[in-house]
């Protein structure tokens, strides 16, 4: 890593730390004495930044299980570079395991980093995590609480293998569990598809929401350049751990802290980056929150700014018809990516490494073009997302035309209503179930409140009967959001959420619903006279929590396009939040 040209402006008078080690009172005497309880020397701490290490290792989160191992690595770095490390554990917000999501707990992440942060002697943090919801967790604490910090991908996993095959987290478990329900392939082979899926520790190695968010984190200025493309069981990546701690320490004494490089421009570099990656439908949640975290104004219509110019170049499933991202990393990884759309980006925004995007960015290559394309013959014409309203969506809802069947861009057909998901899960089984082609299928109170906490279950399962007939795609939509890896023409994040009485909640079977993608419009044919009549008739379903995390969390979540956030943890919500007393 090139050394960073910023000042050292930090004394240790001014670190954090001190307030808590420094002074001569008996207070201090206590945290010095449980110091060496734990068997410190003075030496290892006076004089030197605090590094906290948030880890979101646990034992039911796969995604992250070398970062026991990772973490040593880490503390090694801070230690080279003169620092003192401190590991401090968050909760893992596990993607395979957490129900009923873990967007219910990705601001429970949220807080719990900035408070870690804010009540501990720290002054500058690595923050460890990849997993879908642990990127925006942590980073939407650590800018709240803005001290230094820099973000450690956990990387993706390696390619899955099956009958040599390529095989892809979460795509390929949709396409084959359809083929398995259409009779195309057998039990057994279902089973070895199982065992061949995930065979390393790391996250998806599709461009999910994992891959999505932790290419965001280093579009933003978080990450070492380079670090979200790096693969977690290759060697570089405990290189980059070390790396990420040696880093950290001068960025304590260069005093950088998250707000210097989260500025809107710099948000702005990420949403043209996931554009041309085909990335993620939830990247629209997260970067919204975190953006607005930062102070500065992200929504919709910058989305649908960038998805008209940017196109996607990123030639990884789902979006991609072909390859993973171990391929896109041997082909040059993000930062390539990145060089190719140099006319998209302000390369002048300040990234951790002290120094700018375009600096961190410059001479890097691509080796492969069939991975990352060139922007004039890209995988998709426009951006990976699109931004639809109408009187079904007056706040908006997305859809991911790069992975969808192309028929479906303008679409006419009848709706069929589900209000929750056995119901409609009963329903795809039924062979006898009136399901066409055409057919419009809804499933609604699945939104931030309504999931709760807004599930991945918008990639409504194909019906059976449809299956048979041949068909592999359909349009679906809802006010859930889905998985990352999933493919289909599925509209999401419906707002308002029906559950608060949003239009979604007056749709019913039969109506015609009218989608047209290049016009970015969605509605229903209904009028507003009968709309009104439905409005007046309709009754808010009963409340999901009566105590605990989930009550505060239904009274307190916004809607899907405000980012989900919390609305007291706003930056404007109230004045700054103090430092710790201590007596």
């Amino acid at each position: 890593m090139t050394e960073s040209p910023l000042p050292k402006v930090k004394t240790v008078e001014e670190f954090r730390s001190r307030r808590w080690f420094g002074p001569a009172d008996l207070r201090s005497f206590g945290h010095r004495s449980r110091a060496m309880q734990m068997g410190y020397s003075p030496e290892e701490w006076t004089g030197k930044p605090v590094i906290a290490i948030i880890n979101t290792w646990s034992d039911l989160q796969p995604c992250h299980s070398h970062f026991k191992q990772r973490v040593e690595d880490v503390k090694r770095g801070i230690l080279m570079a003169g620092g003192f490390p401190v590991e401090l554990p968050a909760i893992s917000v596990s993607e395979s395991f957490v129900k009923p999501t873990t967007m219910m707990y990705r601001n429970m992440l949220a807080m719990e980093t900035e408070e870690l942060l804010r009540s501990h002697p720290v002054d500058g943090a690595v923050l460890m995590g990849g997993c879908d919801k642990t990127t925006p967790g942590l980073l939407l604490g650590a800018t709240s609480m803005n001290i230094p910090a820099i973000f450690l991908p956990a990387g993706p996993m390696l390619r899955g293998n099956w009958q040599g095959k390529f095989l892809g987290s979460g795509s390929d478990s949709w396409k084959y569990w359809d083929e398995l329900r259409a009779g195309k392939i057998t039990d057994q082979d279902w089973l070895a598809v199982e065992g061949g899926i995930a065979r390393s520790y790391g996250t998806c190695m599709t461009m999910g929401t994992a891959s999505t968010m932790t290419a965001i984190a280093e579009a933003v200025g978080m990450v070492l350049p380079g670090g979200s493309s790096m693969l977690a069981a290759d060697a570089g990546h405990i290189r980059l751990a070390s790396e990420s701690g040696r880093r950290i320490v001068d960025m304590v004494w260069e005093d950088l802290t998250p707000q210097k490089i989260q500025t809107k421009p710099a948000f702005e570099n990420a949403i043209a980056v996931a554009m041309a990656m085909g990335c993620s439908t939830n990247a629209i949640i997260h970067l919204i929150a975190m953006a607005r975290r930062a102070g500065q104004e992200i929504g919709l219509d910058d989305f649908e700014r960038y998805s008209r110019k940017v196109p996607v170049i990123g030639n990884v499933r789902p979006s991609g018809n072909a390859y993973l991202m171990e391929d896109f990393y041997y082909a040059g990884g993000i930062k390539a990516l990145m060089n190719r759309i140099t006319e998209h980006l302000d390369l002048s925004c300040l990234t951790c490494t002290g120094r700018t995007l375009g600096e961190n960015i410059a001479g890097a290559k691509v080796h492969n073009d069939d991975v990352i394309r060139t922007t004039d013959n890209p995988i998709y014409g426009e951006g990976s997302l699109a931004v639809l309203k109408g009187n079904l969506a007056p706040d908006g809802c997305v859809i991911k035309p790069a992975a969808m069947d192309q028929r479906f861009l303008k679409h006419s057909g009848p709706a069929v209503v589900f209000d929750d998901y056995p119901s409609m899960k009963k329903a795809v089984d039924d062979e006898n179930y009136p399901f066409t082609p055409d057919t419009v299928m809804v499933l609604r109170n699945a939104g931030p409140q309504g999931g709760p906490g807004m599930p991945e279950w918008g990639m409504l399962p194909m019906p059976k009967k449809l299956l048979k007939e041949g068909y592999r795609d359909m349009m679906r939509m809802s006010d859930a959001r889905m998985s990352g890896t999933s493919y289909g023409a599925c509209v999401l994040h419906v707002a308002p959420e029906s559950w608060i009485g949003g239009p979604l909640a007056l749709l019913r079977t039969g109506d015609i619903v009218e989608m047209d993608v290049d016009a970015r419009s969605i509605n229903m044919l209904v009028s507003e006279e009968e709309l009104a009549k439905r409005r007046a008739e309709w009754k808010a379903p009963e409340e999901r929590f009566g105590r605990g995390y989930g009550w505060m969390f239904t009274k307190h979540i916004q809607q899907a396009n405000e980012g989900c956030d919390f609305d007291f943890l706003k930056t404007d919500f109230g004045r700054p939040v103090d430092e710790p007393v201590i007596y």
